[in-house]
């Protein structure tokens, strides 16, 4: 790792190891990737003011969000089989997670299963979940992660259809019949030896863990995109966020909201919590940057729900910017597994380490010694 200096060195190392189609899955957005690249364009030109003099020393990253402790204002973010990165990938992820203080969120399509990650990462994890048309498997999985241990539920809202993502059909990840998905994936797989014996031979078994029962045996990593074509539903509307609440004791956060009334309903419909995201450009391209959408929907919310952002954050000057824009904490996705694929859990502990020290160095730099202290007086006048 003596070659990793950023987060952009971890993709670099990614793209090496992991094969194409699951490089290309992680790395990639919808359509023309618009709104991928001004996630993090959007939050990179954003300035800050340099104060000197400024008697800072120690610099304390700790904060709480919806009255969890976290040793720095970063979460995992759910991600659809960011598992298969490294052997038995979102374990590993969850225990870099809980020694760096903060939490992880499990994907419903993981590679591990709720049970498997809450009993060897050493916590039960934030649990994501989405809107499927099978209720009964909606409750199912509640009464599952419930059972794990988990207290906090974020209920992702953006996906009710799948976005068209080109580098997955390039890739075969999707289209083309489930034969065809299957040769291809193995194919690339091979040109990867390291990856193919660590993860594909020595991780197994590489199912879906949280669908194994509703898949069946044998269903593996080219099922993916068939079960969410067929299972997302595209008519639900708040109204079905009372059978979730109904069966959800915990923490309920909703994931995907960009525009000030969506943040309102959610609240309405019993969310103590919101994540400003556009999943990560993977889904309307052309949507607004999520870092833009940020200060129109911490306004709206005020002291009524903790606002939380997801989408392009690079590096601890990032996560600065969004907590100056309003945001509580933020929501890493492919910075996590890039690190997992590229090094395992020492690459995902190592990355949150820089993300603190360049979260440090910032404020300092800017004048302030503790998360509490972030505000838009940090920022230059270009916002």
């Amino acid at each position: 790792m003596r070659s990793i200096a950023n987060v952009a060195d971890y993709r670099v190392a990614a793209r090496r190891r992991l094969p194409r189609f699951l490089f290309d899955y992680i790395d990639g957005g919808a359509l023309t990737e618009r709104t991928l690249a001004a996630n993090a364009a959007e939050l990179q030109a954003i300035g800050f003011r340099q104060r000197v003099m400024s008697g800072v020393g120690a610099v304390d990253l700790s904060t709480a969000v919806l009255g969890e402790s976290l040793a720095l204002p970063v979460i995992l973010a759910p991600i659809g089989l960011g598992g298969l990165t490294a052997r038995r990938g979102e374990v590993q992820a969850a225990r870099a997670a809980r020694t760096a203080g903060v939490p992880f969120t499990l994907s419903t399509v993981a590679l591990c299963s709720v049970e498997e990650v809450a009993r060897e990462g050493g916590t039960a994890p934030w649990f994501q979940l989405y809107v499927t048309r099978d209720r009964g498997f909606m409750r199912a999985m509640l009464a599952r992660a419930q059972a794990a241990g988990c207290r906090t539920l974020v209920f992702t809202v953006d996906m009710s259809l799948p976005g068209i993502r080109y580098r997955d059909r390039r890739s075969g990840l999707s289209g083309g019949t489930r034969l065809r998905r299957a040769l291809r994936l193995r194919a690339q797989a091979l040109r990867r030896p390291r990856w193919a014996c660590d993860v594909g031979l020595l991780g197994r078994p590489l199912v879906l863990g949280n669908l194994a029962e509703l898949l069946g045996r044998g269903a593996g990593v080219e099922n993916f995109w068939g079960w969410m074509a067929d299972n997302f539903d595209p008519t639900v509307t708040w109204r079905d966020l009372d059978e979730v609440r109904a069966h959800w004791s915990g923490t309920l956060i909703i994931k995907g909201v960009l525009e000030p009334e969506d943040a309102r309903a959610a609240v309405a419909a019993g969310a103590q919590g919101v994540v400003v995201s556009n999943h990560g450009g993977r889904q309307l391209d052309g949507a607004d940057a999520a870092i833009t959408a940020l200060p129109a929907i911490v306004e709206a919310m005020g002291d009524r729900a903790a606002v939380l952002m997801d989408g392009g954050i690079r590096s601890g000057a990032d996560v600065v910017r969004a907590l100056a824009l309003g945001a509580r904490a933020v929501l890493i996705g492919r910075p996590w597994v890039w690190a997992l694929g590229a090094c395992g859990q020492r690459g995902v502990t190592h990355l949150l380490d820089l993300l603190a020290q360049e979260m440090r160095l910032t404020m300092a730099l800017t004048g302030v010694a503790s998360v509490d202290g972030i505000n838009r007086s940090l920022l230059s006048g270009r916002r």
